[in-house]
C-alpha cells in the first residue's frame, strides 16, 4: 500500500479511538530546538525537576528512542470538562485531573493503534509515548500541524483551543506529512497578563516552570515557597488560568471519555471537607487519579498551604 493509503488508514482508526487529532511528521533531529533547550536549562526554568537534564540528545532526536524511525505521529486527546466545584471556595484541581490518570488511558489507546498499524499494514517497529519519555512534544505537535505554540508554550488548535492531551508514537513507517500551523496568538497576551506567579515571559513563548502553579503544586516536594504563598489563588493541584484567559479555548468542546468523568465527590466536596480531608478519603476520590502523583501528605500541603 502507498503512504498515503497507510495515512489514512491510521488517522481513521485513530479517529475511531477517540483521538480529536492526528498529524504525520518527519522523524529527525530537531536542530532548531537545541540552543532553546540548553538556554531553558542554563536558566533554571526547570526547578527542581532535575530529570529534564537527562537524555538530551535523545530529547532532540526521536531516532535515538526508536533506531529507524522515520515518522513521528502526533495525536491529541480532548480532556475539557466544563464542570466546575459546587463551592466557590473550594480549593481548585485542574480539570484534566478530574478522571482517571490520562497515562493509562491514552497510552492504551496508542497502543491499540499501534496493533491496528501492525495487523494492517505489516511490520511496523513503534513506540508509544504519553508524557512519559524525553520526548519534545509540543515542538512535535507543531510541526505535525496539530497547533501552534501558544504565548503560554502551550499546544493551541484553531479548531478546539488547548484542552488536550498529546501524545506520539514513533515509528520506522513512512507517511505523507502534515504541514506545521501558523501561529495566531497574535498582540494577545491575556496568559501573560493572568498569571499570578510571573511564570510566563514578558513577551510569552518560554515558561519559567519553577515559578508555574502547576509545578508548585505537583512537582515540588519541598514547602511551598514564601513568595508564592499569596499567590497561588487556591489551586490545590494543577491550574488552569493561562488556558481559562485564552480566547481560542471559547471552541473547546465536551470530552467523550468515560474514564475522565470525575468521582461522584471530586466536585460536590465543600471547602471545609477538604481541609479536613482523611486519607481514607484522598483514596477513594483519587484512586485512579493523575493525583495520587502528588500523594495525601503532598495534597495536603497545597489545601492548607
Amino acid at each position: 500500500m502507498s503512504a498515503q493509503r497507510h495515512s489514512d488508514l491510521i488517522r481513521a482508526e485513530a479517529h475511531r479511538l477517540g483521538f480529536a487529532f492526528v498529524g504525520f511528521a518527519r522523524a529527525e533531529r530537531l536542530d532548531s530546538e537545541a540552543s532553546k533547550l540548553e538556554k531553558w536549562l542554563q536558566q533554571g526554568a526547570h526547578g527542581r525537576m532535575a530529570y529534564m537534564e537527562n537524555h538530551f540528545d535523545m530529547r532532540l532526536d526521536p531516532r535515538l528512542l526508536v533506531p529507524g524511525a522515520k515518522t513521528v505521529i502526533c495525536l491529541a486527546f480532548n480532556y475539557h470538562n466544563p464542570a466546575r466545584q459546587t463551592d466557590p471556595d473550594a480549593p481548585k484541581i485542574s480539570q484534566y485531573a478530574y478522571g482517571e490518570d490520562y497515562h493509562f488511558v491514552v497510552k492504551d489507546k496508542l497502543k491499540s493503534l499501534l496493533a491496528y498499524m501492525q495487523t494492517e499494514i505489516g511490520e511496523v517497529n513503534g513506540r508509544c509515548f504519553v508524557d512519559s519519555a524525553p520526548v519534545l512534544e509540543r515542538e512535535w505537535a507543531r510541526r505535525a500541524g496539530i497547533g501552534w505554540n501558544g504565548r503560554h508554550t502551550l499546544t493551541i488548535n484553531p479548531k478546539r483551543g488547548s484542552n488536550f492531551f498529546l501524545a506520539e508514537i514513533i515509528c520506522d513507517l513512512t507517511l505523507i506529512q502534515d504541514d506545521p500551523i501558523r501561529d495566531h496568538c497574535g498582540t494577545c497576551t491575556r496568559c501573560i497578563d493572568a498569571c499570578p506567579t510571573k511564570a510566563i515571559a514578558p513577551e510569552g513563548y518560554f515558561l519559567d516552570a519553577s515559578k508555574c502553579i502547576s509545578y508548585l503544586t505537583i512537582e515540588l516536594r519541598d514547602t511551598l515557597p514564601p513568595e508564592f504563598s499569596d499567590k497561588m489563588d487556591n489551586w490545590m493541584f494543577g491550574c488552569d488560568i493561562c488556558q481559562d484567559v485564552c480566547p481560542w479555548n471559547r471552541f473547546s468542546e465536551r470530552h467523550q471519555e468515560p474514564a475522565f468523568e470525575p468521582h461522584p465527590e471530586l466536585l460536590q466536596m465543600t471547602r471545609k471537607e477538604w481541609v479536613e480531608l482523611t486519607e481514607e478519603v484522598f483514596a477513594r476520590v483519587f484512586r485512579k487519579s493523575a493525583v495520587k502523583r502528588v500523594k495525601y501528605a503532598g495534597l495536603v500541603r497545597n489545601i492548607r498551604g
